[in-house]
């Protein structure tokens, strides 16, 4: 899968994490306008069904979105030199912090979409009750993301210049992973390269 994620072109990407949930988002949206009658009132449990759509969208965004960082961070480790030591046990504890509290929002959803949770106002009951808990996850997971941008950053320039670097020398890839949508136009030229070339000990990985 490491290898999937490395050697996909720049386009196959976008079209995966962004064209597919966007054409679900406006079939959804052409669905839901389809569902209100000539009074202008929707169809309640027409626009309920639609909306189970929704988790689906999500989950696919977000396993291509952290599938590619775990990628980045995990499959260039191969291609940096013995000597540099990347903090990657710390990568993978920080890596399924925000998967895992990300998930468990879109199991909130979807069993309350899926009618396993009665109530229209069972997802905020539910938040509501564990907001203890959920703002410092939440506030918690946002920092995890920020040291995942990091970390996959720093091991794209580190692969390229094949030393230790600084955050100065690699803010620029931490920006366009940041803005990813744009980014990754620009990020993943590069990381074909990498993929294409041999790894620092002489053995063709990834092939």
């Amino acid at each position: 899968m490491i290898n999937k994620f490395l050697k996909a072109t720049h386009w196959q990407l976008f079209t995966l994490m962004f064209g597919i949930p966007i054409l679900l988002q406006v079939v959804t949206m052409i669905s839901m306008f389809a569902n209100i009658d000539s009074d202008g009132n929707p169809d309640q449990t027409g626009m309920l069904n639609i909306m189970k759509v929704f988790p689906i969208i999500m989950i696919i965004y977000v396993g291509l979105l952290f599938g590619w960082l775990w990628s980045i961070g995990i499959g260039l480790q191969k291609f940096i030199p013995t000597d540099i030591k990347m903090k990657i046990k710390k990568f993978k504890i920080l890596f399924f912090v925000p998967l895992t509290y990300i998930l468990f929002l879109l199991v909130i959803i979807g069993t309350t979409f899926y009618g396993f949770s009665s109530g229209s106002n069972a997802v905020g009951g539910i938040v509501g009750k564990m907001l203890f808990v959920v703002i410092p996850l939440h506030l918690f997971s946002m920092f995890c993301i920020f040291y995942l941008l990091y970390f996959v950053s720093k091991t794209i320039k580190t692969t390229e210049l094949k030393r230790n670097v600084t955050f100065s020398e690699f803010a620029g890839e931490f920006l366009m992973i940041w803005f990813f949508p744009i980014g990754i136009w620009f990020i993943q030229p590069r990381l074909n390269k990498i993929a294409s070339e041999k790894s620092t000990n002489g053995n063709t990985v990834y092939n």
